[in-house]
C-alpha cells in the first residue's frame, strides 16, 4: 500500500514518518510512537479514551486519520510531566482518587487539561459538560469533577501574576 510522509510535533518533539493513508493517530501515537498512555476503547468516539490535544484542541485520535494530522502539534498524557513534576491535572487525579482501573483516565486528564486552558474557574456543570465526552465505567464522576477542580484551584494559585499590578500606584 502507498505510504505518505508525514511531519508532526508530538510532546514537543519533531517527528517525520511514512504511514498508510488509512492509519488512525491513535496508531500512530501507539504503535510508531510507542507513546500507549493514549488507550483504544471502543473506536467509535463512544469513550474518549484516546483523547489528544491536537493544535491545543482535545480530539478523539480513533477518529482522525495520522495523515490529516500532518504538520500539527499533537499533546499526549506523556507530555504532561514536567522535570519529573506531575501537571496539576494529573496530581488533581491522584490527590482526589480520580481513578479506578484507569482505563479512561489519559483521556479525561487531556480533556481536563483543555477545559482548563480555555476556562480557569469552571462551575462542576461546566467540567460535567467538558468531560461528557468521556465514559468511565468505574467511578460516578464524583472523584473526577474533584480532581479538576483540584487542578483548577492549583493552576489558578500558582499562576504568575498579571502584567500591569506593579508600577505607580
Amino acid at each position: 500500500m502507498e505510504r505518505v510522509p508525514i511531519q508532526l510535533t508530538v510532546n514537543g518533539q519533531p517527528y517525520q514518518a511514512e504511514v498508510e493513508p488509512r492509519m488512525l493517530l491513535v496508531h500512530f501515537i501507539r504503535d510508531v510512537l510507542n507513546l500507549t498512555g493514549t488507550h483504544i476503547g471502543c473506536d467509535t468516539t463512544s469513550c474518549g479514551a484516546c483523547t489528544v490535544l491536537w493544535d491545543g484542541r482535545p480530539v478523539k485520535s480513533c477518529t482522525v486519520f495520522a495523515v490529516q494530522a500532518d504538520g500539527g502539534e499533537i499533546q499526549t498524557v506523556e507530555g504532561l510531566e514536567r522535570d519529573g513534576q506531575l501537571h496539576p491535572v494529573q496530581e488533581g487525579f491522584w490527590e482526589e482518587h480520580g481513578l479506578q482501573c484507569g482505563f479512561c483516565t489519559p483521556g479525561m486528564i487531556m480533556t481536563a487539561v483543555a477545559l482548563l486552558q480555555e476556562n480557569p474557574d469552571p462551575s462542576e456543570e461546566e467540567i460535567r459538560k467538558a468531560i461528557a465526552g468521556n465514559l468511565c465505567r468505574c467511578t460516578g464522576y464524583v472523584n473526577i469533577v474533584k480532581a479538576i477542580q483540584y487542578a483548577a484551584r492549583k493552576m489558578r494559585e500558582t499562576a504568575p501574576a498579571t502584567a500591569g499590578i506593579a508600577g505607580g500606584e
